[in-house]
């Protein structure tokens, strides 16, 4: 069996994705997903200038063998666009894998280690109390973990308030718009909005939030005390993680849980954090981190330490990243819990799939691959549109972390 051919596909239904299509000489086929916000074009490159003139004439079955012909037989290792092209391919080799054996990817990983996934979803308000009222929605709609994000007095565009509420593209403008950030008027909002929740809702449902790189070790370890009578779920990237010994201060001050890594794209970005146990989840993605092959090492590495998954799922990664998520989510042991940021009508029927969500739970379907498909030509009436993620600035105009 031999790799005959591969692609590209691009489009854009409300916001940009990558999709690789890899085609065998037995006439089965698998997709994966190569998508990086707002730098899409330099995955698209790299796939056809570099990957795909590699891959012809591959056995697709040796999946592994491939995995390390990519990653180790190129000089200039790890990255975002490296590894994403990885993924990529390794998510269409898997889909290629269970369409020969007649069975879905979740099996081939070893089989069921949960009936659901259990999901969250995302809450957002330009105030506490149109916050307060978004995470009711979620809860009316059956879910058991709401993130909870709201607009700060004095803060221009605060991060995690969405145009729209069961889905929104940050990536907004041409060129990068620009938002504010106040650490201070962040610090004393925050808690309030948590407050309200419990008040309101009670202890029943799980609550997480998103401090987006925004805050430095010490201000994030005074805002994992303050929330600590909140019980939440998690507290999300909530300091920069280039610096993983940052996260021993937050440690020594806060029981909050703690996870990051949505940004990670190998084993070694969470290598410290989790033989420290620094962090409770490991938020990397299949896409993100190479692929299924890739992300099951850091998940049996995270499960020595008792650090669990809780992979990215917002809407730039696409239903095939959500898909292969789901039958990772559906196997590993040391799952914690899944993103589940609604895709848009347009982008559901552009990537046709098998999971579907219910009372909280997302679930894989029993299709053979990781069930999820491209419609080309409908793909094709949404071109590529460039679309930047925004920056952030002090009010003072320091740049700052987005």
């Amino acid at each position: 069996m031999k790799i005959v051919s591969a692609k590209v596909i691009v489009t854009c239904p409300g916001r940009n994705f990558v999709t690789l299509k890899i085609h065998t000489d037995q006439g089965v086929y698998g997709i994966g997903d190569g998508t990086l916000n707002g730098r899409e074009l330099a995955v698209v490159s790299y796939l056809e200038d570099h990957v795909i003139p590699c891959l012809i004439g591959m056995d697709p079955r040796r999946i592994e063998d491939i995995w390390q012909y990519l990653y180790r037989g190129a000089y200039w290792r790890r990255g975002p666009v490296t590894m994403r092209a990885i993924a990529a391919v390794d998510m269409a080799l898997w889909d290629i894998k269970g369409k020969m054996a007649g069975m879905p990817v979740y099996q081939l990983l070893g089989g069921r280690s949960r009936d659901g996934v259990m999901v969250y979803g995302h809450a957002n308000g330009s105030d506490i109390d149109e916050t307060v009222d978004a995470v009711g929605q979620y809860i009316e709609m059956g879910y058991k973990a709401i993130r909870a994000q709201t607009g700060v007095p004095g803060i221009k565009d605060a991060y995690g308030v969405g145009r729209g509420k069961l889905y929104y593209e940050p990536a907004d403008a041409a060129l990068p718009s620009v938002t504010g950030w106040d650490t201070r008027k962040a610090l004393n909002y925050v808690p309030k909005l948590f407050e309200k929740l419990r008040a309101t809702y009670g202890f029943d449902h799980h609550l997480l939030h998103d401090g987006h790189h925004r805050y430095t070790p010490q201000e994030a370890a005074n805002l994992g005390k303050m929330l600590e009578s909140y019980q939440l779920f998690w507290l999300e990237d909530v300091t920069p993680a280039e610096n993983q010994e940052a996260f021993k201060l937050i440690r020594q001050h806060t029981v909050t849980p703690l996870a990051v890594g949505e940004i990670f794209n190998t084993i070694w970005d969470a290598k410290d954090l989790i033989q420290n146990q620094l962090i409770d989840y490991l938020r990397a993605t299949v896409v993100g981190a190479g692929g299924l092959t890739h992300l099951r090492r850091l998940a049996d590495l995270a499960s020595l330490y008792q650090v669990r998954t809780g992979c990215h799922g917002a809407t730039d990664l696409s239903p095939v990243t959500m898909g292969c998520a789901l039958h990772f989510d559906t196997w590993v042991p040391n799952f914690g819990i899944q993103e589940y940021m609604r895709h848009s009508e347009a982008t559901d029927e552009v990537f046709p799939h098998d999971y579907h969500f219910d009372k909280g739970y997302l679930f894989c379907g029993e299709a053979p691959g990781h069930g999820v498909d491209i419609d080309e030509e409908l793909a094709a009436k949404y071109p590529y549109k460039p679309a930047y993620l925004p920056v952030a600035r002090l009010e003072d105009g320091t740049m700052w972390n987005w």
